[in-house]
């Protein structure tokens, strides 16, 4: 006879856990250092005490995080997401006010005090640790370490979603230092491009050196409180003509394009660099501060595209296109070039980037990227990307979004009624 499963119980919220006098085995902290903790965090934004005594108390839990295990940090984020919430009653009498005044003189008067009412202490508490030295690289370093969890445990989010939010604001692009990456940067500052290099992995010191050769161009954001960190670089070659396979821009041994000639900026490689930072967004404004250097500094330069991974194509042929040809697919590299599985593959591959949208956007990451910036599907090309993890993406294909500057809004008024742009060669595609 079979034993039913033993019931797994919910875990306890830190408020359960700051009543009670014993912990259980899954947590880290005993319901007193539990009430401890509480008791530091509450003491760095205690509003009788200084800036600096505040900034003081934060550097004390910074030390402590320092040396405190995976468990004993979980427990720390559960504190302050958990107990530093805006106080309902505050927030619910506010509503009321806000909603009688509404339409009355009183109504913006209301509303300031809504929105006061509605400010967490979980913000104040983040500042206080901001304004330490070290304290932004440590809030976005806690950030990236938490992230994993957020899929299994929700009560991290509160704390999560105040962090992106303020994160916005001090990471705003205004903010930002745009600063070109060469080969006489420091060589801490080249090891970041090998270390956060996302589109097309770095092998070798030659390999780097050869994407900041003199046809190519390298630029990321700084920001003051992070030196010498890029939080986003963008990787560019000049060239003649659009770029359809990136072996030959990531060739060692071709000797660099002439910049005389230079008619086309090719950007191959963009990558976040700070997992702390998600949902901040510096891509955007990354394009068009580049694209704007790049024409003062190259005036023949005229056609700004891109050559990009299309890092959602295989999934979704794997559920969606018949059994039969994503076998055959699986031997791309066997079919000729008049095969007709080549052929209906750059069709399902023109109708995956031109057509499919969930919640009103492209389904493709990188094609919600530059689509959302204006850009359009330009062209798709075969065998560009022969690596194991091109092949593993998108059986090698790779595509060209070109960023035409004078119809960028043009563009983006199009995908916001649901069209995505796109260029005649991808429609002819369509089977």
């Amino acid at each position: 006879m079979l034993r039913p499963a033993p019931k797994v119980s919910a875990p306890r919220t830190t408020q359960e856990r700051l009543k009670a006098t014993l912990r259980h085995d899954e947590e880290a902290m005993s319901p007193r250092m539990l009430r401890q903790s509480l008791k530091e965090l509450q003491a760095i934004v205690d509003p009788l005490v200084s800036e600096v005594e505040g900034g003081r108390r934060a550097q004390a839990m910074m030390d402590w995080y320092a040396s405190a295990t995976p468990p004993h940090r979980r427990d720390l984020w559960l504190l302050m997401s958990e107990r530093f919430v805006a106080d309902p009653q505050h927030v619910k009498q506010a509503q009321a006010q806000f909603a009688a005044a509404v339409g009355t003189p009183d109504e913006a008067a209301a509303e300031v005090l809504y929105r006061r009412a509605t400010v967490s202490p979980r913000r104040r508490l983040l500042q206080r640790f901001s304004a330490n030295p070290d304290g932004v690289r440590f809030l976005v370093d806690m950030r990236a370490e938490f992230q994993p969890q957020l899929k299994t445990d929700k009560r991290l989010l509160a704390l999560d979603v105040e962090m992106e939010y303020m994160f916005s604001t001090w990471f705003d692009v205004g903010f930002l230092d745009l600063q070109r990456i060469t080969w006489d940067s420091p060589a801490s500052l080249v090891e970041k491009l090998i270390k956060y290099e996302a589109v097309h992995d770095i092998r070798s010191w030659s390999d780097v050196k050869n994407r900041l050769d003199s046809d190519r161009r390298c630029y990321g954001f700084f920001h003051p409180r992070l030196p010498g960190e890029p939080l986003i670089f963008v990787e560019v070659a000049l060239m003649n003509e659009i770029a359809a396979s990136i072996t030959p821009l990531l060739d060692e041994s071709a000797e660099p394009a002439d910049l005389d000639k230079a008619t086309t900026a090719i950007f191959y490689s963009i990558s976040n660099t700070q997992t702390g930072l998600k949902g901040v967004s510096f891509g955007d404004s990354l394009i068009k501060r580049v694209v704007e250097t790049l024409k003062q500094e190259f005036p023949r330069l005229k056609t700004f595209a891109t050559l990009s991974p299309i890092p959602g194509l295989r999934g979704w042929l794997a559920k969606n296109a018949p059994a039969e040809l994503v076998k055959t697919w699986e031997r791309v590299d066997e079919l000729a070039e008049g095969a007709p599985e080549r052929r209906t593959l750059m069709g399902w591959a023109a109708r995956y980037l031109g057509e499919e949208l969930h919640n009103g956007k492209p389904l493709d990451p990188v094609a919600r990227f530059h689509l959302g910036n204006g850009a359009r599907v330009e062209r798709l090309n075969w065998a560009a990307d022969p690596s194991a993890k091109g092949l593993k993406q998108s059986h090698g294909l790779m595509v060209n979004y070109l960023y035409d500057l004078k119809r960028l809004d043009k563009h983006r008024a199009l995908l916001a009624q649901g069209k995505i742009p796109i260029a005649a060669a991808i429609k002819d595609l369509y089977l």
